[in-house]
Order: C-alpha cells, then sequence, then structure tokens
C-alpha cells in the first residue's frame, strides 16, 4: 500500500490525517488509509462496505490489545479466512464439488518493522471511536461454566456458522476467533455481539438480542480463546 491520492482520503473521512504529527500518523497516513478508515466514515452506504478493502481502525484502540497489533503488524496472520468479504473470493468447485476459496483473491497484508509497527500501534491504540460506542467496564469478569458456555457459542447460538474457535474448523466467512482473547479487548467484544450495527449499519452478522447474562458469558468465554504460545 503506497501513498494515496487526497480523493482517496476524503472518500475514506480521513483528511483531518494531515493535521496529525508524529512517526506513527505519518505512518497511517502512508501505508494504511487506502484500506482502512481510521476515522468515522461519513458514508455508512452498503456500497462502501461491499467495497472496503480493510476493517474500519477509527476505534481500534478500543478493540485490540497493543501487545497483540504489534506483533501481528510484524507478521500478520490470516484473521478472515474468507477475505473480507466472502463472496469475492469464493468460487464454484465444479462438478458437483462444494465451493472453494480462491486464495489468490485474497489480501496479503503488509509487514512492517519492529519499529515501524510500534509506531502504528501507538497511533491506532490512541483511536478510540466515538462516545457511547464501546462501554468501559461493561464486561464484568464473572466466572463462567467452559464446557456450557462453549456449547452457547457453537450450538445455541450459532457463532460457528461464521466464526471459526479452533484453528482447524475450515474456511468461515467471519474473522477467526481462536485468537481472541489475544486480539481483542473484552468491552468491545461485548458491545459488537450486543448490536454490530451501532459499528456499521450494514453489516451481516445479526442482532441476537441476547440478555446481558449470555453477554458476559460469551465475552467471557472469547477471552479464554488465545493461540497456543499463550497457552
Amino acid at each position: 500500500m503506497k501513498l494515496i491520492h487526497v480523493m482517496g482520503m476524503l472518500a475514506l473521512g480521513t483528511a483531518s490525517l494531515a493535521s496529525w504529527a508524529g512517526p506513527g500518523q505519518e505512518l497511517l497516513n502512508k501505508q494504511c488509509i487506502a484500506c482502512h478508515a481510521v476515522t468515522k466514515p461519513d458514508n455508512t452506504s452498503l456500497q462502501r462496505l461491499w467495497e472496503r478493502k480493510g476493517p474500519d481502525l477509527y476505534f481500534a484502540g478500543s478493540k485490540f490489545n497493543r501487545e497483540w497489533m504489534e506483533n501481528w503488524l510484524q507478521n500478520p496472520t490470516v484473521i478472515r479466512s474468507g477475505g473480507v468479504l466472502y463472496s469475492k473470493v469464493v468460487k464454484g468447485g465444479g462438478a458437483g464439488a462444494p465451493d472453494v476459496i480462491d486464495s489468490t483473491q485474497l489480501s496479503v497484508h503488509p509487514k512492517l518493522s519492529k519499529e515501524e509497527a510500534s509506531q502504528a500501534a501507538e497511533a491506532l491504540m490512541a483511536l478510540k471511536g466515538p462516545d457511547g460506542l464501546i462501554e468501559k467496564g461493561a464486561f464484568k469478569n464473572e466466572p463462567i461454566n467452559a464446557s456450557f458456555v462453549a456449547m452457547l457459542f457453537s450450538k445455541l447460538r450459532g457463532c460457528t456458522s461464521c466464526h471459526s474457535a479452533k484453528p482447524d474448523a475450515g474456511v468461515a466467512s467471519g474473522p477467526e476467533l481462536f485468537t481472541a482473547g489475544d486480539r481483542l479487548q473484552a468491552d468491545y467484544m461485548l458491545a459488537y455481539i450486543k448490536n454490530p450495527q451501532a459499528f456499521d449499519p450494514h453489516v451481516w452478522m445479526p442482532k441476537l438480542e441476547l440478555n446481558p447474562a449470555d453477554l458476559q458469558k460469551l465475552t467471557g468465554y472469547m477471552l479464554t480463546l488465545k493461540s497456543a504460545e499463550k497457552k
């Protein structure tokens, strides 16, 4: 990803980045805003959701854990096995075979140096999103029954229809969650599960109308999903 022209910046709602200072902000200007919105977009249409190249980052500081972010930027791994938009990379298997992912169509995130990753993470962690989007302290970190909540995740609420909780679960249309505990902040997870459309009005993840207890349990369960190196 290279420098993008001014019209591209305006389309992403990032014209204000020109007033930013510091190496991290400069790095976002040069390498990130071509694919990611780092300020809340004015355009929240379905067309924009369909065409965007990467997830919005204007609330990255309330979403990601910094340690994970710095490590991932240095050695990016696949988070969305079906790409940013599943339908754009799936192709028919032919002769009655199941559909498959065309891996040649998947975008590869560039690697950053250790210094660049630290600078980018510092700038991204400053992006907290608008007030009220993610309630700080909403997750209460109460004890959970691991086996029951795993069933709640996989069967009762159907999360595994789109998300993988294990590395060998196969292709999923949504981002993997087997590193959710490393990657994501608890309050963000709870807020997103509660109302995905608050983050994007046209996002296809359903609003499940979960009761407060189930929201706490699912968030607590996902916090336990960490990479093998962390266990």
